[in-house]
């Protein structure tokens, strides 16, 4: 059905006097909500279909002297549908070794938002960020292979290894905020709206279980 996860780290750098170090916290947070149904079109091979839910957060501070200098925060969010086909080879045996092909696409949203105290003396300033992306989408692919052990006639263990492809695109309109002297007004505004595309490769092994429900009669 789906995972959740979240992060809590800490970093503190010391350099030999007179320079001073800093500190840097991380946290992030994040769910995958993966819920499929299949139906056997044959009494080895299902067809079905999956939902993909995908909110995440991360949230980045960097402090010197008790005193917060840096933070970078990032709210993604992936939607989207997919369909998968599994064939079975092989009935009638506790051990049913399948493969399975599986298509998943949807949009992604992403939103950005930080500040940054730099300079010193009369050359002091601050710098504050948001961002907000458009026309954002994914779409991965993947190749399993595996062995479902039935447990009892309705319920299936699966243990499997497999290959993903990922895609997404992603275009982020950021506009940065200069405060030069940090006295409250803006000097400068600048706006960047770099586009990423990102490509991944991966492997995978996992297990999992499957329910199998009598057929409708």
């Amino acid at each position: 059905m789906g995972s959740i996860f979240y992060n809590n780290g800490s970093v503190d750098v010391t350099y030999p006097a007179p320079t001073q170090g800093y500190s840097y916290n991380s946290n992030s947070f994040g769910a995958i909500i993966m819920p499929s149904m299949g139906w056997f079109i044959s009494d080895n091979t299902a067809i079905g279909v999956s939902l993909n839910i995908n909110p995440s957060g991360f949230k980045n501070t960097y402090e010197f002297s008790g005193t917060t200098y840096k933070k970078d925060k990032s709210t993604p969010f992936n939607f989207g549908i997919g369909g998968f086909v599994r064939n079975y080879f092989g009935n009638g045996s506790s051990f049913m070794p399948f493969g399975q092909f599986n298509l998943n696409f949807g949009i992604s949203t992403q939103k950005t938002e930080g500040f940054f105290y730099g300079g010193s003396g009369s050359g002091v300033y601050k710098e504050t960020y948001e961002g907000k992306s458009s026309g954002g989408f994914f779409t991965n692919a993947g190749l399993t292979l595996g062995l479902t052990k039935m447990l009892n006639p309705h319920t299936g263990l699966d243990m499997y290894t497999g290959y993903n492809f990922l895609y997404s695109k992603n275009t982020l309109k950021t506009t940065t905020l200069r405060d030069e002297g940090i006295n409250g007004s803006i000097d400068q505004t600048s706006i960047a709206e770099p586009t990423t595309k990102i490509t991944n490769h991966g492997f995978t092994i996992g297990v999992g279980f499957q329910v199998f429900l009598d057929a409708r009669k």
